[in-house]
């Protein structure tokens, strides 16, 4: 891929999510949800589905789901042991259907919150260096060993919670430098640079993404993935832009946020340090899989959907239906299972999701314009799986 498609590519990040976070307007209030179970037969387009991609997916989360150990899991943990007693065998769609609606119970999510909302969310392509040079000069950083969690990272999205990561020291811990402070040298000298980018903005994007492929000089690859963050509160400079009256609220996107934002580097990096929040990364292995979710499993492209796990418990089945949402590469209604296996610091709500679509130019197109109404029917276990 050409520098044009790569930057293409980069600047397709979540337009709709900019979109959705400036109509909120910053509510942190959390509706109040409840599970109304249903039939199989009231999920429009349910056997019309793959599940046996589904299953896959859903198999991925199984390891890190029965090593979590939370009593409130106990139940999932407990399918997700028959799901991998099968094997490593693939399965087809009608057996994988036979496996859900015999082990899991369809539930309406009934709450007085906004309307459901799907968004998307891809892996960038974006140009890098491994050592710094006068073109590579914005620094990619590695989780500082002083980082703590406060909260696990499958909660890190999580309401209620001041910071989820602190800075240990001596006395105790406080709190980690904010991304004005990073910015201005507080992690300098350390040796944590991972990776240098051309671009501010490019970097800010990879952090607000959660991963990258950085295409190196040589033309080969190097993945990265989030490994923590300063713990600060996200805010959404789109919402910034929207209140100072630089962006009109439809005339919101990436494209237009991106293109404001390296009009003038230092007016960018002033609105982008509104933004406290500052993600670390690492390199990953080719034996990874790919960018991964909360889980530390690789995501699926089309089945792994990001959730407020206020809601939802991550490793849950969740039937989505949007049908005006007709992009996605079949040309027809999104109607699929998918698996809750990543949270997003702008996913708030019982309904609100972002489908994962992969990784390069196409799936950030996709991605860029996913701002759909939606409806969840999350699948929950039955009360005794073996018994069924």
């Amino acid at each position: 891929m050409g520098l044009g498609g790569i930057r293409a590519a980069a600047l397709m990040l979540t337009t709709a999510v900019l979109a959705a976070e400036a109509t909120a307007g910053g509510s942190s209030s959390a509706p109040v949800a409840e599970f109304a179970p249903i039939g199989f037969t009231a999920l429009p387009g349910w056997r019309a589905d793959d599940h046996a991609a589904a299953f896959d997916a859903f198999r991925r989360s199984c390891p890190a789901v029965i090593a979590r150990k939370v009593s409130a899991d106990s139940a999932l943990a407990e399918v997700c042991r028959l799901a991998l007693a099968r094997g490593d065998c693939r399965i087809g769609r009608s057996e994988a259907r036979h496996f859900f609606e015999r082990f899991f119970v369809p539930h309406r999510v009934v709450h007085q919150g906004p309307v459901g909302l799907l968004t998307g969310y891809y892996e960038p392509h974006i140009l890098g260096s491994r050592v710094q040079t006068a073109r590579f000069r914005v620094p990619i950083y590695r989780r500082p060993p002083d980082l703590e969690n406060v909260v696990s990272e499958s909660q890190r999205a999580a309401t209620g919670v001041t910071y989820t990561h602190l800075r240990r020291t001596p006395a105790g811990l406080e709190p980690y430098p904010t991304r004005t402070e990073i910015e201005a040298g507080a992690l300098a000298g350390k040796g944590l640079e991972l990776v240098w980018l051309t671009d501010p903005v490019d970097a800010y994007f990879a952090q607000v993404q959660g991963s990258a492929l950085i295409v190196l000089p040589d033309g080969s690859r190097m993945p990265i993935t989030y490994d923590g963050k300063n713990g600060h509160p996200y805010t959404s400079i789109g919402r910034v832009l929207i209140d100072r009256g630089e962006i009109g609220a439809n005339a919101m996107s990436l494209a237009s946020l991106g293109a404001w934002l390296r009009a003038d580097e230092a007016r960018g990096r002033e609105v982008m340090r509104h933004n406290a929040s500052f993600a670390f990364f690492r390199e990953m292995k080719a034996s990874e899989g790919g960018a991964q979710g909360a889980l530390g499993t690789p995501l699926k492209t089309g089945r792994s959907l990001a959730v407020d796990t206020v809601f939802h418990a991550l490793g849950t089945p969740v039937f989505v239906d949007a049908p005006r949402l007709t992009h996605w590469g079949a040309k027809q209604p999104f109607r699929r299972l998918m698996v809750a296996q990543d949270v997003g610091s702008a996913i708030r709500g019982p309904e609100r999701g972002d489908i994962y679509f992969g990784s390069g130019e196409r799936a950030g197109e996709r991605a860029g314009i996913t701002k759909h109404p939606g409806t969840f029917y999350v699948l929950l276990p039955r009360s005794s799986a073996r018994q069924r």
